[in-house]
């Protein structure tokens, strides 16, 4: 058994970043004011932003425990053999 571990991959910060400007820029002005559908994109909102922070915290644990961290941009990315 290898003693090496290969990298925790974690989704690249731009992920959350595309998906809140989204949100921000043109899901939030395409409800109504005030209707249940903007409250309901303001916590979606408010979640990615808890899902990234929480996030960094993995990682700065990652860091302290010596792991390495890989941001992957997506699922089909190949690891050299």
């Amino acid at each position: 058994m290898s003693s090496f571990m290969e990298p925790i991959p974690l989704p690249s910060y731009i992920h959350y970043e595309l998906l809140l400007q989204m949100l921000e820029r043109k899901t939030m002005f395409a409800v109504n004011q005030k209707s249940p559908q903007q409250a309901q994109v303001h916590q979606l909102i408010i979640t990615l932003r808890k899902a990234l922070a929480l996030q960094k915290q993995l990682e700065q644990s990652c860091e302290r425990s010596n792991l390495a961290v890989e941001h992957r941009w997506s699922l089909n990315e190949t690891n050299p053999i």
